[in-house]
């Protein structure tokens, strides 16, 4: 036996093609009948091999397409996972609010009924037995009222300490303990402890030239009701 190229002549062609295969066949192949049979195993052979070589390369197409629209799909999931990481890193990182406003002007003066009583007379403030409070509303929200408290301290008073200066401002703030968390990690001089109440928490602190400030975090609606309940009417 050895490899010989047996063809076939497509019948119907105008050019004749033939079909090669390489196969091992007899070294003499002179019996007609055997010859007929032969041929038809070639025919077989090669039309399954034929088949056998489309269905692969199907296969092979279809596992590259799903492969490919697999990759696609994790890409676009991990994108958009990555973008929403870093949108909580954002959101995470961004700028607490701080000062939001006025809480309150404090002041040192010799008698502090006598000046009550002349910014009531000349300025027309509402004053009470701690000065008065200024009634707004709030920038953000049109429908929430704000305050603001004015309040002459006698000269002697120790509320300012321990600064010298004659005068204490107080700032309304948006989160108190957050901002004295980042105030602490900036080395700012925190003079006393967060304290809290039903109108706000309020904690005081010391800038660069010496200056005491008071910051509050204030319950604009607690501390309505509380004036309500002194009798006090607000400037407005």
């Amino acid at each position: 036996m050895k490899k010989r190229l047996v063809g076939r002549v497509r019948s119907g062609a105008s050019n004749p093609t033939f079909l090669i295969s390489p196969v091992q066949v007899p070294r003499f192949t002179r019996n007609p009948t055997y010859n007929l049979a032969l041929s038809l195993s070639l025919d077989y052979l090669t039309s399954s091999e034929h088949a056998n070589n489309s269905f692969t390369i199907r296969l092979h197409t279809m596992k590259k397409t799903a492969l490919t629209t697999l990759v696609i799909a994790a890409s676009f999931f991990l994108g958009f996972a990555f973008n929403a990481i870093i949108a909580d890193d954002s959101a995470g990182s961004a700028p607490i609010k701080k000062v939001t406003g006025i809480g309150g002007i404090f002041f040192k003066c010799k008698d502090p009924k006598a000046v009550r009583a002349w910014y009531q007379t000349h300025l027309g403030l509402n004053v009470n037995q701690y000065g008065t409070v200024f009634e707004w509303r709030q920038a953000d929200d049109s429908t929430k009222k704000g305050f603001s408290q004015w309040s002459p301290f006698g000269e002697k008073t120790k509320y300012f300490e321990p600064s010298t200066k004659e005068f204490m401002i107080n700032y309304r703030v948006a989160d108190l303990e957050a901002l004295v968390a980042e105030l602490k990690r900036d080395s700012v001089v925190v003079t006393d402890t967060i304290e809290t109440y039903d109108y706000g928490k309020f904690v005081h602190i010391m800038d660069l030239e010496g200056n005491k400030i008071e910051l509050w975090e204030p319950n604009d609606i607690e501390y309505e009701k509380l004036g309500i309940q002194e009798g006090a009417v607000t400037t407005k």
